[in-house]
């Protein structure tokens, strides 16, 4: 069995709007549109978002293009990090690399990493229980789930290399079959 786990591709980023609504940049969209050809195959059945408007409209241009209906699952939801809402870039920065290098302490009133990782580990399993998913979700907890599969500490080195990034893993024997690849990275 062979599952995926891609994160949205470029955003339109509007600071007075809750992160949860932003949607996809035309970019963004454009590059969605190339994970069919790293973020599935034909036994895949379902695709699974976030609840987040970029996720799901992520998953939806995927969708489209193979025939599937998707769905959303609150627990593929990104950090929440509701605490702060927007920040800056470096100063957003600043504060991942804190999140990664103390999993156990909430940053700013952010979720803790250990428990977000509980939280997307239990749902991927879950959702890919018995079938191929392609699973879309965010960064940062694709990290922690990549931390889990591999059964490493949960580091920001294996965040992904940009937005719109996949990796396939076996949901089955629990384990990574490889790194993030950029989608349309050839």
């Amino acid at each position: 069995m062979v599952s995926f786990f891609l994160t949205h591709a470029e955003v339109v980023v509007e600071p007075a709007e809750p992160i949860e609504s932003w949607r996809l940049s035309g970019h963004g969209r454009s590059r969605a549109a190339g994970a069919v050809d790293v973020a599935w195959h034909a036994d895949v059945r379902r695709i699974v978002s976030s609840t987040e408007q970029k996720a799901v409209d992520t998953a939806a241009v995927l969708a489209a293009a193979v025939g599937v209906v998707p769905e959303t699952d609150p627990g593929l939801g990104e950090i929440d990090r509701s605490a702060t809402g927007y920040l800056p870039f470096d100063e957003f920065d600043r504060v991942v690399d804190v999140f990664f290098a103390d999993p156990h302490r909430s940053v700013r009133g952010w979720e803790r990493a250990v428990d977000a990782q509980r939280r997307i580990v239990d749902a991927v399993r879950r959702l890919a229980a018995g079938e191929d998913v392609t699973i879309v979700s965010h960064g940062a907890v694709g990290a922690l789930l990549l931390a889990d599969l591999r059964g490493v500490p949960i580091s920001r080195a294996l965040d992904q290399p940009g937005m719109g990034s996949v990796f396939a893993f076996d949901p089955v024997g629990w384990r990574v079959s490889g790194d993030w690849v950029r989608v349309g990275a050839r």
